[in-house]
């Protein structure tokens, strides 16, 4: 079989004198062609207890898979703007964060395994139930509201995925940590 894949990914970087900086990341690919399962695009999950940046904190390993995709990752760093005007959080020089990711995607028909049978299936639990799903029209999005600095590298975030609540053993909410050296 013959395909071709394109990935696209643009970073920029926000300045804002009274609201710290932003840093926003858009990506996009598509796979041409039909491939089996294995070489779909799989989102980059995270099923630890480390905040990591550039992945969805609350996906599981596998559960999605896409042969086109469009993410946005935005990440704001307030610098202090809120925790300075409360002496106490002025003093540990702490720094909010909050951060949004969304991701859309999809299999087009000649992919998808169960329209297509000489194809890999996707794979499933124990009990026979599917653990890697295609996404519909609703993108996946998770959000967190963190502290970093703490400690002068230490971040924790409180992350919350809003939707895709029905698969199997994901977790709606979760407390991340990251050791982060921004000073």
């Amino acid at each position: 079989d013959n395909y071709q894949s394109l990935h696209v990914s643009i970073d920029k970087h926000f300045f804002s004198a009274q609201l710290g900086y932003a840093d926003a990341i858009f990506e996009a690919g598509h796979i041409f062609g039909q491939v089996p399962y294995p070489l779909l695009t799989i989102p980059r999950a995270n099923q630890t207890y480390a905040y990591q940046v550039d992945s969805y904190n609350l996906m599981n390993f596998l559960e999605f898979a896409n042969d086109h995709y469009e993410s946005l990752n935005l990440d704001q760093h307030f610098n202090g703007f809120f925790f300075n005007k409360i002496p106490l959080l002025k003093k540990l020089k702490w720094r909010e964060v909050i951060s949004a990711k969304a991701l859309w995607g999809g299999v087009r028909d000649q992919n998808n395994p169960s329209l297509n049978p000489e194809l890999y299936q996707f794979p499933v639990d124990s009990k026979g139930r599917p653990t890697t799903f295609i996404m519909g029209r609703t993108p996946y999005i998770e959000g967190s509201v963190g502290i970093e600095n703490i400690f002068k590298f230490f971040r924790v975030d409180v992350v919350k995925r809003f939707n895709y609540l029905d698969h199997p053993d994901i977790a709606k909410i979760g407390i991340r940590a990251r050791a982060d050296f921004n000073f």
